[in-house]
């Protein structure tokens, strides 16, 4: 594999506008999430902005940010035209959309999403944790996700670590395929509940087929674009981790992002 890292950020945030830019520790948010990426990835590590003030902030720490059309609807479609413009050529096979406001990520993420993408079966992967709160079992904000065959992937079984990624971590005892995405508690009955974590590797084909489909009708339902893949028949797989990083999308989770670098 050869994977790239782009990180989504815009200005224009309904909840906390300019938050790209809101200092955390000795850095704005979109320095701190880069400097996670770069710390879990021995690869390229791209910043996808809709402007120069957090292409400029980047680049005087030493990253790369490209620039794209602020208009664009979605995350999905700000990584794709920035692959566009800085690798036309597709050397890169895998990317990964790595969402701008999650400042204290977990650097062994990165690592565990990408070693799904071992099985060329899959052609897409995320991540998921267990719902441990209750109250967030019925909360629409937590994207839920049902997962099929959850266990020891055949892909998995007798591998060696061979992985360029850090923090890769295979063979991956916990991971199975994504059936459906939903705001509603899914699956009913008795059994653990998967918060989704928005974090994905696509492969290249894939994210080029994918930004062709229209929403779909169940995407449009329920409002989470992943839905689009799956029912276009697209297999996205799930690797369950020990936690859900903090995102960072009102002034109370900055204040805990704030508090996070103040103990560091």
């Amino acid at each position: 594999m050869n994977p790239i890292v782009l990180i989504p950020a815009r200005m224009a945030s309904t909840r906390l506008p300019g938050k790209p830019l809101a200092m955390i520790g000795d850095a704005p948010m979109i320095v701190q999430v880069w400097r996670r990426a770069v710390a879990s990835f021995n690869g390229t590590v791209v910043v996808a902005c809709d402007g120069e003030a957090i292409a400029a902030a980047i680049t005087k720490a030493g990253g790369r940010a490209v620039l794209t059309d602020p208009d664009l609807p979605s995350g999905s479609d700000r990584i794709y035209q920035a692959l566009q413009k800085i690798d036309a050529g597709k050397k890169h096979d895998i990317v990964v959309n790595l969402q701008g406001d999650m400042p204290t990520l977990d650097t062994s993420l990165v690592g565990q999403v990408l070693a799904l993408m071992d099985n060329p079966k899959v052609d897409i992967g995320t991540l998921a944790a267990e719902i441990k709160e209750e109250r967030e079992k019925s909360d629409p904000a937590v994207v839920k996700v049902a997962i099929g065959g959850l266990g020891i992937g055949d892909w998995a079984l007798g591998k060696e670590n061979t992985s360029p990624i850090p923090n890769a971590q295979s063979p991956m005892p916990f991971s199975g395929r994504a059936l459906y995405f939903s705001r509603a508690a899914i699956p009913s009955g008795d059994g653990p509940l998967y918060h989704h974590i928005g974090i994905y590797a696509y492969r290249r084909p894939a994210l080029d087929y994918f930004v062709t489909l229209p929403p779909s009708p169940l995407e449009k339902r329920e409002k989470l674009e992943q839905l689009r893949a799956l029912e276009a028949g697209m297999r996205i797989d799930v690797v369950v981790v020990d936690a859900v990083p903090l995102g960072v999308d009102t002034p109370e989770t900055l204040d805990i992002a704030r508090k996070f670098y103040e103990q560091k």
